[in-house]
């Protein structure tokens, strides 16, 4: 059985940052999957499960609120490696195309302050796995060591 090409990357080298990880026709459209790498592979601590869920609810109510970005969205969500997550759009896109977008979100979650949305027995499959605070952490991390500045090697996939 071959490789699928995501399991192509050299985790070892691989940096923090927002990567294409695959484009798909579906129809006449484009679909673009990016890689929102938030923790080196295998080089640094993961993310704990409660965290990463409150980010996935956090921010897919974001991009699905956003008038400029919501018709776009097919997808928000962790990877199982729990080192970043997958976002899935409408478009033929490139990393630095969603640059100011996920900036946007990642200030949206490190500054949010309320009840996490979809967190009720009645929304969520497993509401009491959550995490606001580190939540917060983690997001305010990635936003200003990696996306307030970011660099070339941060957009692209290493060779």
């Amino acid at each position: 059985m071959e490789k699928i090409p995501s399991f192509e990357v050299n985790h070892l080298e691989l940096l923090r940052g927002i990567y294409v990880s695959r484009k798909d026709k579906v129809g006449d459209e484009t679909v673009t999957t990016f890689d929102i790498r938030m923790k080196e592979p295998n080089r640094e601590p993961v993310m704990n499960t409660a965290e990463l869920h409150t980010l996935e609810h956090l921010g897919a109510t974001w991009l699905r609120n956003d008038p400029q970005v919501s018709d776009q969205v097919i997808y928000f969500g962790p990877m199982g490696c729990r080192t970043g997550c997958y976002l899935v759009l409408k478009g033929d896109l490139e990393s630095e195309d969603i640059v100011p977008m996920v900036t946007d979100m990642f200030r949206f979650v490190s500054e949010f302050d309320g009840e996490i949305p979809g967190a009720a027995a009645r929304d969520c499959g497993n509401y009491l796995d959550q995490n606001l605070d580190m939540c917060r952490w983690e997001a305010k991390k990635y936003l200003t060591e990696v996306l307030e500045d970011i660099q070339p090697e941060n957009l692209h996939y290493p060779a």
